[in-house]
C-alpha cells in the first residue's frame, strides 16, 4: 500500500518510520523547514525498540503525489483545520483517513471533509518526544497503535491495511470496537492530563495526595457522566479500570498536555475539555472539576 504520513513528528515519524523499517511505501507530508532537517540529517529514531535512520521520502503541501491508499493523520487539534486543507489534494475515491489523535470532536470534522466512508477509527498509545535536533525519542515499552472499522466488521480494505501493518517492530493492532476504544482513550488522556496540568505535578503527587486522588475520582466521574449521556459506548466498569491504571503509572510519568504548558506552548484545551463542557451544557449536566480544569488552561493560554 502507498502510505502518507501527514508530518513527521513525534508520532508520525516513530510509526512512518517502523512502516518504512518493514519496507512499506511510506512518504512524510513536511513543512519546507522539516524537508530540509530530514535531507540533511534523515529520519532519526532512538527507541527503547531499536534505533534507526532513514532518509525518508518527502513532500510539501500542493505537490503532486499519489495516489495513496491510506493517509496517517496525527496532527495538534489545534493543527487540524490546515492538515485536512493540507491533504484534500491526495484524499482519492479508494483513500482511507486514519487519524491518531487524542479525543473524538476531530471525527466529525474530517467526515464533514471528506465523507463519512473515507474516516476509519484510530488511536496510538506510545511515548515520544523530538529533540531539539529533530530526532525522534522513543521511551515507553507500549508503543501501540490500534485502528478498525467504525462499524466493528472486517472489511476487505481493513484486512488490506491490517496486511500492511503487520510485521512491524511495533505494535499495530486491528480492533472491532473502535469507537468504545477511542472513547475509552479520552476519558483516560482527559484525566490524566487534566489532573496533572491543574496541579502541575507528575501524577505520583496527586495520587498521594488525599484531595489529589478525589479529584482523579471525580474528574473519571464527570467525564464518563458527560460521555453516557451523548451515547458513548463506555464500558460499564471503565471508571475502575482507568484508576487502575493510573494507579500503575510511575510516579514521574506526565502528561503531553502538561508538557506543552512546560514548555509554553498551546494545549488542546478545547479538543478535550471545551468540547466536554458543550456536551455538558446541551444535556445541564454539572461538571466543576473539567470546569476549572479547562478555566486554568484557558489562563494560561491567555498569559503565553
Amino acid at each position: 500500500m502507498k502510505i502518507l504520513v501527514v508530518g513527521a513528528g513525534a508520532i508520525g515519524g516513530y510509526f512512518g518510520g517502523r512502516l518504512l523499517e518493514k519496507g512499506e511505501d511510506v512518504t512524510f507530508l513536511v513543512r519546507e523547514k522539516r524537508q530540509q532537517q530530514l535531507r540533511e540529517n534523515g529520519l532519526v529514531i532512538e527507541s527503547v525498540h531499536g534505533d534507526m535512520t532513514f532518509t525518508p521520502k518527502t513532500i510539501l503541501s500542493g505537490e503532486e503525489a499519489g495516489p495513496f491508499d491510506v493517509i496517517l493523520l496525527s496532527t495538534k487539534s489545534y493543527h487540524l483545520h490546515g492538515a485536512i486543507e493540507s491533504i484534500r489534494p491526495y484524499v482519492t475515491e479508494q483513500t482511507l483517513v486514519l487519524p491518531l489523535l487524542n479525543g473524538i470532536a476531530h471525527v466529525s470534522q474530517l467526515r464533514d471533509a471528506f465523507g463519512e466512508a473515507k474516516v476509519i477509527g484510530g488511536l496510538c498509545f506510545v511515548e515520544t518526544t523530538l529533540n531539539e535536533k529533530g530526532a525522534v525519542i522513543q521511551t515507553s515499552p507500549i508503543h501501540d497503535l490500534v485502528f478498525g472499522e467504525y462499524s466493528g466488521e472486517k472489511t476487505a480494505r481493513i484486512l488490506k491495511l491490517q496486511d500492511a501493518f503487520e510485521g512491524t517492530k511495533a505494535n499495530f493492532r486491528l480492533s472491532n470496537r473502535i469507537e468504545q476504544d477511542m472513547w475509552h482513550k479520552y476519558q483516560f488522556i482527559a484525566t490524566l492530563s487534566g489532573v496533572t496540568s491543574l496541579f502541575q505535578s507528575t501524577i505520583g503527587p496527586i495520587r498521594d495526595s488525599e484531595y489529589g486522588m478525589k479529584t482523579i475520582e471525580s474528574l473519571l466521574t464527570e467525564t464518563g457522566r458527560v460521555m453516557r449521556s451523548v451515547g458513548a459506548p463506555l464500558a460499564g466498569d471503565v471508571e475502575g479500570t482507568q484508576l487502575e491504571k493510573i494507579n500503575q503509572m510511575d510516579h514521574q510519568m506526565k502528561s503531553s498536555l502538561q508538557r506543552d504548558m512546560e514548555k509554553g506552548l498551546l494545549t488542546e484545551a478545547n479538543h478535550f475539555f471545551g468540547y466536554l463542557l458543550d456536551l455538558a451544557k446541551e444535556k445541564q449536566l454539572s461538571t466543576p472539576v473539567i470546569q476549572t480544569i479547562f478555566a486554568n488552561l484557558q489562563i494560561y493560554e491567555s498569559q503565553i
